[in-house]
């Protein structure tokens, strides 16, 4: 009766041992505001400089994604949930509210971010060099690059002389970016109308509120969902016959008039090679904030031509490429 005893016991206690087991091999947590559609080639990117450091998903490391869908509430229970799975390194990605998030859902796990902001003012960092603690990662420093937008829009429509910006309320980033542009525009003594979307079903009332204002330009803020919906945001903007300048390349690739912004696609390939650096045994704060400041700017000829715009050479001059 004792040995039988004794063999149920173990048997019993068998899961809790397995369980008790570390993972095969490292887990990194991605933690994005965005949705896995819109940012399919960003991850991509992500993987190959993953790559580069060693390490091949499925091979020596394996990836959680966690994806908010624009709905940025979402982030700190997706971010705990990861927090939770003991991941090895944790990426924050697709706008700074993950990376806020991220970096105050935990103080052990290192954390790689990307972000469109300053690091330093963003309290994500002491400094650039010398990050501290557990969080280092890629800083766009994309905040003078709003109104270099707005210039370039002035500069792209000189007649215009109402200008509507769109931001999404929920991402500091835009807001602030909505201040810089109010500021710029109202030393020029040009009225600027700006209006808010968090959700695709705003968009339609947006741009109805900036036909009523007479908005003969458009701004489209930096902000991951928008990048999403892309899109629908180029289309509405076709409708309205409303010049519009954005971000990143991906709006012109769809029908965009002019982008102009940093490359998020280097962005992600250099957290990639981070988070891999990491799992190797290099510590963040050995890491400093990568600064990239490389600025592309495409122009559209084909939607130019469409709404009946001629492209100043002046831009064309510059433009990094041009679709015909």
């Amino acid at each position: 009766m004792r040995r039988r005893e004794i063999i149920l016991g173990a048997v019993a206690a068998w899961p809790l041992a397995a369980g008790a087991q570390q993972p095969s091999m490292p887990i990194i947590g991605f933690l994005s505001g965005a949705s896995p559609d819109g940012f399919a080639h960003r991850a991509a990117e992500f993987r190959q400089g993953l790559k580069e450091a060693g390490y091949v998903e499925g091979r020596n490391v394996a990836i959680e994604f966690r994806w908010a869908d624009g709905r940025y509430a979402l982030l700190p229970r997706l971010a705990a949930e990861l927090v939770d799975r003991r991941v090895a390194v944790l990426v924050a990605t697709g706008g700074s509210a993950s990376v806020k998030v991220a970096k105050g859902a935990t103080s052990a796990i290192p954390v790689v971010f990307i972000t469109g902001g300053d690091p330093v003012g963003l309290g994500l960092v002491s400094s650039l060099n010398r990050p501290g603690g557990n969080v280092t990662g890629v800083a766009l420093l994309t905040e003078e690059l709003a109104v270099k937008r707005f210039e370039m829009l002035r500069e792209l429509v000189p007649k215009a002389r109402n200008l509507g910006v769109i931001v999404n309320p929920n991402n500091a980033t835009g807001e602030r970016d909505a201040r810089a542009i109010q500021e710029a525009a109202a030393a020029q003594g040009l009225p600027i109308h700006i209006v808010k979307a968090s959700r695709e079903a705003d968009f339609e009332a947006a741009f109805a509120a900036l036909a009523t204002a007479g908005a003969e330009a458009l701004l489209v803020g930096a902000d991951p969902f928008f990048g999403d919906q892309r899109s629908a945001l180029v289309a509405l903007a076709a409708r309205n016959a409303l010049p519009a300048i954005y971000d990143t390349r991906r709006y012109t690739d769809v029908g965009g008039l002019v982008s102009y912004g940093t490359d998020f696609d280097r962005a992600y390939h250099q957290a990639g090679m981070y988070a891999g650096r990491i799992l190797g045994g290099t510590k963040p704060t050995d890491l400093p904030v990568v600064q990239l400041r490389d600025i592309e700017l495409v122009v559209n000829l084909k939607t130019a031509k469409a709404l009946g715009i001629a492209i100043p050479q002046s831009i064309l001059a510059r433009a990094d490429e041009v679709i015909e």
